[in-house]
């Protein structure tokens, strides 16, 4: 799998994931609800952790920054 997640994305995604665990345990976010964000929580983490998103291959989006070719 090549990454096709940057690392901003990652971060925002792992963010998003922090905050729907934090609702969570605060009680904010209970239920069905709740079942369904913890598991669209955990979809952004692992995506995050491992910099592959299978929702942009078809589209061929990546937010992976490419690195300036070396000049000599």
């Amino acid at each position: 799998m090549k990454k096709n997640v940057g690392r901003t994305d990652r971060i925002v995604r792992a963010s998003l994931a922090v905050l729907v665990g934090i609702l969570y345990l605060a009680g904010v976010i209970e239920g069905t609800p709740a079942i369904v964000l913890g598991v669209v929580a955990l979809a952004l983490l692992f995506t995050s952790v491992t910099g592959f998103c299978s929702f942009y291959v078809p589209f061929g989006i990546s937010t992976v920054k490419e690195k300036p070719m070396d000049r000599d």
